[in-house]
C-alpha cells in the first residue's frame, strides 16, 4: 500500500482565506438549492398541501428506501434564466427496494409542472444517465404539458423524452410512472410509454386534451372522470396496470413493482466489501483548493481525502508531473485517475495521459478526472515539439476511451484542457462542479486581453488613434461578464454539469456514481483511432 503524506496546514493564512472564499461560494449555493427547494412558493405549496397532495421531494422521500441517499442531480437548473431555479422538476438516482432507479419527478406547484425548455434538457439528461448505466426509471407525474408560451422551444425535441422512454424499455431497462393528478397532451404519454403504470382513484386525470379542448375541437361535451380518469383507464382503455386509493398507496404499489422487477446489476461487485475511510479528514477540503485560481494545488491533498485509506498507486511520477495519475480505490471500487498539478498541460502530460487511460481501459477501470487546468501550453517551442498533435493524443485517448468516466472541477477548467480532461461534450458519465471553479475558453483577464490586442491592431491597419479609455471600459466589461458567465452556479444552471457539490461531499458523490455505473457492464475500448505520435 502506498499511503498519501499530507501537508495541509489548517492553521495557515492560506488556509483560512482559502476556506473563507470557498464558504461564500457555498453560502450562494445554499441560496440557490433554497430556491429551487421553495418551488412555486409559499402561496403554491401550501394550496397543494390543502388538496391533501404531497411535494415532489415528499414523494421522493416515501419512494425510496428508508435512510437511503437521494443522489438529486442539477438541482439549480435555470439558475439566472427566466424561470425558478430548479426547472419544475427533481430528478436524482435513489434506492428503491434495494435498486438503484433514476427518479423523476414534476412539481405540479410550479405552473402546473408544465414543462419548459429547462425542464425539457433536465429531464432528458436524467433519461441519458438512466440508459447508459442502466438505472430503472421510476416517473411521478403531474404535469399541465407544455408551457405554451415557450412551445416553439420545447415542442419538437420535447419528443425525444417519449422516444428516450421507449428505447430504454426495449434496451431491457424497465420504467415504471405513477399519476398523481393531470398528465395532459405531452405529460399524458409518459405514462402512455412506461411499462408500469399506476394511477390514483379520483386524482389521476390522463388524456390528450381535456374537457374545453375536446369540446372546441370535436363538439363532444365530456368531464375529467369519463374522458380520462383513473378508474376509467383502469377498467376500460386498459392505460392504468394499478389503481391506488391515495398518493401513499400509489407510492406503496410503485415500490412493489420495483421489488418484483428481480433487477440484477451486470458490473462487478465493489473489490474490497469493507472499504477504510480516507485517512485525512474532508472537512480539510475547504482550504485546499485555491482562493486565487492562478494559484496552483497539489490535488494529491484532495485524493487523500477521498480515495479509500488514502492508498494511491502514482502512475509515471516524475514525468509529465504537471498531471498526477495512478490507481486506487473508491467505495470499494478500483478506479484510475487523472489530476491536474499545475494546471498547464505539456506534451509529456498528454502523452502521459494517453498511456494512463490505455491501460485503464486494458484492465476495465474506470476513471475520475479531476480538473483544474488552464489548457495545453502555448508559445513557439511548444508548438515546434508538437503540443498540438499530442494535445489530440489525449483527446483521442479520452473520445474513444470506454470506461465509464467521473469528472470533478475542482477549480479551472479552461480551453482544450477542458476536453482533455473528459468535460461535458466528452460524455462522462457524470460530471460535477466545486462552487469555486470555473469553466471558458480561457480566463476573463486573458479573453479580455486578446480582444484588446485584435483592437488595437485593427485601427493601427486603418491608421487610426486608439481610444484607450474606451479599451479599458471594454475590458472591464468583458471580465465582468466571462466572471459570471464561467461560475459554476451559471455554467450548472445551464446543465453544462449534474451538479455543484459540497468539496466535503465529493467521496460521497462519486461512490453513489460508482454503484450506480455498475448497473452496467463495465468494459474498456477494443481500439482506438489513428494517434499521432
Amino acid at each position: 500500500m502506498t499511503i498519501l503524506d499530507s501537508s495541509v496546514d489548517p492553521s495557515a493564512p492560506s488556509y483560512a482565506a482559502n476556506r473563507a472564499a470557498l464558504l461564500e461560494r457555498l453560502a450562494e449555493l445554499d441560496a440557490a438549492l433554497d430556491q429551487a427547494r421553495a418551488g412555486g412558493g409559499e402561496k403554491y405549496v401550501t394550496r397543494h398541501h390543502a388538496r391533501g397532495k404531497l411535494l415532489p421531494r415528499e414523494r421522493i422521500e416515501l419512494l425510496v428506501d428508508a435512510d437511503s441517499p437521494f443522489l438529486e442531480l442539477s438541482p439549480v437548473a435555470a439558475y439566472g434564466s427566466d424561470f425558478p431555479v430548479g426547472a419544475s422538476v427533481v430528478t436524482g438516482i435513489g434506492v428503491v427496494e434495494g435498486v438503484e432507479c433514476l427518479i423523476v419527478a414534476n412539481d405540479p406547484t410550479v405552473r402546473g409542472g408544465a414543462v419548459n425548455p429547462w425542464s425539457l434538457a433536465k429531464t432528458r439528461r436524467a433519461g441519458e444517465i438512466a440508459l447508459t448505466n442502466r438505472l430503472p426509471m421510476v416517473n411521478l407525474v403531474e404535469s399541465a404539458g407544455a408551457d405554451l408560451p415557450t412551445q416553439a422551444e420545447i415542442f419538437i425535441p420535447g419528443g425525444r423524452v417519449f422516444r428516450d422512454l421507449t428505447r430504454l424499455s426495449a434496451a431491457g431497462i424497465p420504467t415504471v410512472s405513477v399519476v398523481f393528478g393531470n398528465a395532459t397532451a405531452g405529460g399524458a404519454y409518459v405514462p402512455g410509454m412506461s411499462d408500469h403504470v399506476i394511477m390514483i382513484r379520483d386524482r389521476s386525470q390522463v388524456y390528450l386534451a381535456g374537457p374545453p379542448l375536446v369540446k372546441m375541437a370535436t363538439g363532444e361535451i365530456t368531464d375529467d372522470e369519463s374522458l380520462g380518469g383513473a378508474a376509467m383507464h383502469a377498467g376500460t382503455s386498459g392505460l392504468a396496470d394499478y389503481l391506488a386509493v391515495d398518493e401513499r398507496d400509489g407510492i406503496r404499489l410503485a415500490r412493489q413493482c420495483v421489488r418484483r422487477l428481480n433487477w440484477r446489476k451486470q458490473g462487478p461487485s465493489p473489490r474490497t466489501a469493507a472499504p477504510q475511510p480516507p485517512k485525512y479528514d474532508p472537512e480539510e477540503l475547504l482550504g485546499i483548493t485555491s482562493a486565487d485560481l492562478k494559484v496552483p494545488f497539489d490535488p494529491r491533498e484532495v485524493l487523500a481525502r477521498i480515495l479509500d485509506g488514502s492508498d494511491f498507486d502514482e502512475f509515471k511520477p516524475a514525468y509529465g508531473d504537471a498531471l498526477v495519475t495512478g490507481w486506487g480505490e473508491l467505495h470499494g471500487y478500483p478506479v484510475g485517475v487523472l489530476a491536474n498539478a499545475r494546471g498547464v498541460l505539456f506534451s509529456a502530460e498528454a502523452q502521459k495521459a494517453a498511456q494512463f487511460i490505455q491501460l485503464a481501459n486494458a484492465s476495465d477501470t474506470p476513471l475520475i478526472f479531476l480538473q483544474n487546468t488552464t489548457g495545453y501550453m502555448v508559445g513557439t517551442e511548444y508548438e515546434q515539439r508538437g503540443i498540438i498533435k499530442h494535445g489530440a493524443l489525449m483527446i483521442n485517448a479520452v473520445s474513444n476511451s470506454t470506461v465509464p468516466h467521473l469528472t470533478v472541477n475542482l477549480g479551472a477548467s479552461y480551453g482544450a484542457g477542458n476536453y482533455g480532461m473528459c468535460g461535458r461534450a466528452y460524455e462522462p458519465r457524470f460530471l460535477f462542479t466545486w462552487p469555486n471553479a470555473k469553466s471558458a475558453v480561457m480566463g476573463p483577464a486573458q479573453l479580455a486581453g486578446v480582444l484588446s490586442i485584435v483592437a488595437r491592431q485593427a485601427a493601427a491597419a486603418r491608421g487610426r488613434d486608439y481610444d484607450e479609455e474606451s479599451d479599458a471600459a471594454m475590458r472591464m466589461m468583458v471580465e465582468q461578464q466571462i466572471e459570471s458567465q464561467s461560475g459554476a452556479l451559471f455554467l450548472s444552471g445551464r446543465l453544462y454539469d449534474d451538479g455543484v457539490i459540497d468539496p466535503r461531499d465529493t467521496r460521497t458523490v462519486l461512490g453513489l456514481c460508482l454503484s450506480a455505473i455498475h448497473n452496467g457492464p463495465v468494459k474498456g475500448a477494443d481500439g482506438y483511432g489513428i494517434f499521432r505520435m
